[in-house]
């Protein structure tokens, strides 16, 4: 190329370039190509779609469901608790740019081990209720093994039920390679313990728990913005061996829902009650609302324990009617619960 192609060259890179930064001031987060043209072809230079933070993130309030309502802060015995805002805002912005990057999604999947129980890790350590645990904390047991990109005979770490994965594709007619959304990696995983949701999800729609101010609440992206639909007391799960366990964090799939959702006394297969309206994330874990213990059939609305300290089995306890309303609004395939700390 002479020096005269080149000065064209040079000038078409710094026009177009900023062009394309004012289109940034358009609009930041549009995907772009920069098209620099020279006397004997034009080439197209893909620009990376901007990720998004916290700060990109615009919350506005829109309840949809005002009983029980409660302040951005709010004041608890001695102290004053709040709704995280910033923290929610950042697994959305983590969520979002999951979806903005397109693929196949899945789901992992062992509730109750019905997919078979996952092999013992390597340098295993047992928790408080006894259980083989890999070093992540995560139990064996209704967990999905994820084994190593580099061969699939080592097993890395457990993966809980629930959580989301975009799926890479296969070697083998065994094995799936999927990176994590609601985890950090990639990981080879039997075929076995996914469910696949293809490619045509929205993930629009996020309940939000918080199991240090033992709150929800109800989020729905339109447009541009997240808008709040609730902000409840809610009650979640206590670390308490043999049989209560803490609420996981993270990010996972609303997979099921059930208007009535049958638990057993503690230790034993009686059934001892049910829970209204429940919406199951991830194992046993339920958004349900306040237990009914039998003979007792009516439903009961309220409890004076919800917002104060966690007490279920795992489980995130509303107020009946709430309970209800995640239950009608949920949809699988459109939305996740986010659970902080």
């Amino acid at each position: 190329m002479n020096i005269r192609n080149l000065c064209t060259l040079f000038f078409s890179i710094v026009v177009l370039t900023q062009a394309g930064c004012d289109a940034d001031n358009r609009n930041e987060n549009e995907n772009r190509e920069i098209a620099v043209v020279t006397e004997d072809s034009t080439l197209h230079i893909p620009v990376e779609k901007k990720k998004l933070t916290q700060e990109d993130i615009t919350l506005k309030k829109d309840l949809q469901y005002t009983q029980y309502t409660l302040d951005d802060e709010y004041p608890y015995q001695d102290t004053i608790r709040r709704f995280q805002w910033e923290k929610i805002k950042r697994e959305i912005a983590r969520v979002e740019n999951a979806v903005a990057g397109g693929g196949f999604w899945g789901v992992l999947s062992n509730y109750k081990n019905k997919n078979g129980e996952a092999p013992t890790i390597k340098d295993f350590v047992r928790n408080d209720y006894g259980r083989v645990s890999d070093q992540h904390g995560v139990e064996r047991y209704q967990s999905v093994p994820l084994y190593g990109m580099d061969e699939d005979t080592t097993l890395v770490r457990y993966g809980r039920d629930g959580w989301l994965v975009k799926i890479n594709g296969s070697d083998t007619t065994d094995f799936l390679s999927v990176t994590g959304v609601s985890m950090e990696g990639t990981f080879l995983l039997p075929r076995r313990y996914l469910i696949s949701w293809g490619n045509s999800i929205l993930l629009d729609k996020v309940v939000a728990v918080d199991v240090t101010n033992q709150n929800i609440a109800v989020l729905e992206k339109n447009g541009e913005a997240w808008h709040i639909l609730s902000m409840n007391p809610a009650t979640s799960g206590i670390h308490k061996p043999p049989h209560a366990h803490e609420t996981p964090t993270g990010i996972f799939a609303i997979q099921e829902k059930k208007e009535k959702m049958l638990y057993v006394k503690d230790g034993t297969s009686e059934i001892a009650g049910y829970a209204p309206y429940a919406s199951r994330f991830t194992n046993g874990a339920y958004i349900h609302g306040v237990p009914v213990q039998y003979p007792r059939k009516n439903i009961i609305e309220y409890s004076p324990s919800l917002g104060t300290t966690p007490r279920s089995h795992m489980c995130v306890r509303n107020a009946s009617s709430h309970a209800k309303f995640v239950y009608e609004w949920a949809t699988v395939r459109q939305s996740v619960v986010i659970v902080i700390d």
